[in-house]
């Protein structure tokens, strides 16, 4: 008889990605901030992303957080620009982090900051992208993996 039943699951292997773009020249501080910022964004706004809630043997409920990995990404400038083409090209669901975003201090001011820059003038320092594996690849094409 062959029990199965001890068998290593095979691991899941999720059809979308969720991929976090940051400049290369940010601070530490900076890179950790805007990841932050910019997954919330797409915790918000796409359901599917986000797991079932959390609980401890204890009981103790804690929040759900996303169901797959994030996957944090760094290039320059340029690199940044082209992927937000790339994705609005694809319509992906996306975020973004300007670097005027780091002299308000407020959601208000925020949002202000975007909307007084047209799109291709944006001074990009963070983007946050959410699809099908092969469509995030491509958008952030010449990225590498933050170390």
């Amino acid at each position: 008889m062959n029990d199965t039943s001890t068998s290593t699951p095979e691991p899941v292997r999720f059809d979308t990605k969720i991929a976090v773009l940051l400049r290369d020249d940010l601070e530490t501080w900076q890179r950790l901030n805007v990841t932050a910022f910019l997954v919330s964004g797409l915790g918000t706004q796409l359901p599917e992303v986000v797991g079932e809630p959390y609980e401890d043997a204890d009981g103790v409920p804690y929040l759900p957080m996303f169901r797959q990995p994030v996957l944090v990404f760094e290039g320059t400038k340029e690199t940044l620009t082209a992927a937000h083409t790339r994705a609005l090209s694809r319509s992906l669901p996306r975020a973004l982090f300007t670097s005027d975003l780091f002299t308000t201090g407020n959601d208000r001011d925020n949002r202000a900051a975007v909307r007084a820059v047209p799109t291709g003038e944006l001074d990009l320092v963070g983007l946050a992208v959410y699809g099908p594996r092969n469509a995030v690849d491509k958008v952030i094409k010449g990225a590498r993996m933050h170390p």
